[in-house]
């Protein structure tokens, strides 16, 4: 079948539009866009719209990047669980957003949706077509509440396409965003598919149109009941060292990165979703029993539809 990549795309400019007005209400700043194009000339073609918010009330960076990109030949990022589609031209469209709040009582929060098309290499094949994305939440403190609507507003937002979806994207997101060199997971996980595509051409696209529509629901109100907490420096030393860990994943792990950068991608946009500020320490533990040492229990991945 064709793809109809008009309307594809019409979904995804709409959706970068969406979030942006929201987040722009929410935080009492405007976001500055940034139009970019590639030549037709260079490895990778296309055009794209990166949205920055930076040194907000709310958001010390808050990023929502569209992108729309032609390139022949898939990375190997793209082709390591299908190698039956290296050396394919192919066309990706997609929204990611990352916003990195001030306050460190307010999580982080990360989500992407996204289309890639492998075209055909000859007359008589067909193009194949397959959708991913999701959404993540990163906390810097417990607030068990806060996990709970989160996921339950991943839950209802898969729930008319069929009950196995959110477990199954829920179990994929807590595996995917697992730091393997620290043995420890990057937050309190969501949803993560990729590679998606057994619903049909309709019903894979409405899904991914569904999870793009939740983020704000699932993220805002977090922030409206927890961004007008008193912090001082301890919050904040502590916010700058778990974004430490955000800036290792993204650049050791994550696919959408890898992707951007092997295909020769526009690396600012790509690199939106880094934390302006973060820190490491050598060897650092925090003290038994303390708020900070009660996230890393918080992270570790359990049942939170079942929580009370």
């Amino acid at each position: 079948m064709a793809v109809d990549i008009p309307a594809l795309r019409s979904f995804f400019v709409g959706l970068q539009e969406r979030i942006t007005a929201q987040v722009a209400q929410e935080d009492g700043s405007a976001f500055a866009s940034d139009v970019w194009h590639k030549s037709e000339d260079s490895k990778l073609r296309g055009d794209g719209v990166t949205c920055i918010l930076e040194g907000g009330a709310l958001m010390e960076r808050a990023g929502v990047g569209f992108s729309h990109v032609r390139g022949d030949g898939l990375p190997p990022s793209a082709t390591a669980a299908r190698p039956e589609l290296a050396g394919r031209g192919f066309e990706a469209i997609g929204v990611s957003l990352v916003f990195h709040p001030k306050n460190p009582y307010v999580p982080t929060v990360h989500a992407n949706v996204r289309v890639l098309v492998a075209k055909a290499p000859k007359e008589g094949l067909e193009d194949i077509w397959w959708f991913g994305g999701g959404m993540d939440l990163t906390p810097y403190y417990p607030f068990e509440d806060d996990a709970v609507h989160f996921h339950r507003t991943c839950e209802a937002a898969l729930r008319p396409f069929g009950e196995q979806y959110y477990p199954r994207f829920k179990k994929w997101c807590d595996e995917y965003f697992y730091i393997k060199h620290r043995g420890e997971a990057r937050g309190i996980g969501g949803i993560f598919f990729d590679d998606f595509s057994e619903l049909g051409f309709d019903q894979s696209f409405a899904l991914t149109q569904a999870v793009g529509n939740a983020v704000t629901m699932a993220y805002l109100p977090i922030v409206q009941r927890r961004r007008h907490m008193t912090f001082g420096d301890r919050e904040r030393d502590f916010q700058l060292y778990r974004r430490g860990r955000y800036v290792e994943f993204n650049l050791v792990y994550d696919r959408g990165t890898h992707f951007g950068l092997q295909s020769g991608g526009r690396s600012e946009s790509i690199l939106m979703s880094m934390p302006p500020m973060a820190s490491w320490r050598y060897d650092w533990s925090p003290e038994p029993g303390s708020p900070e040492s009660r996230l890393y229990e918080m992270i570790q991945p359990r049942d939170w539809l079942a929580a009370p």
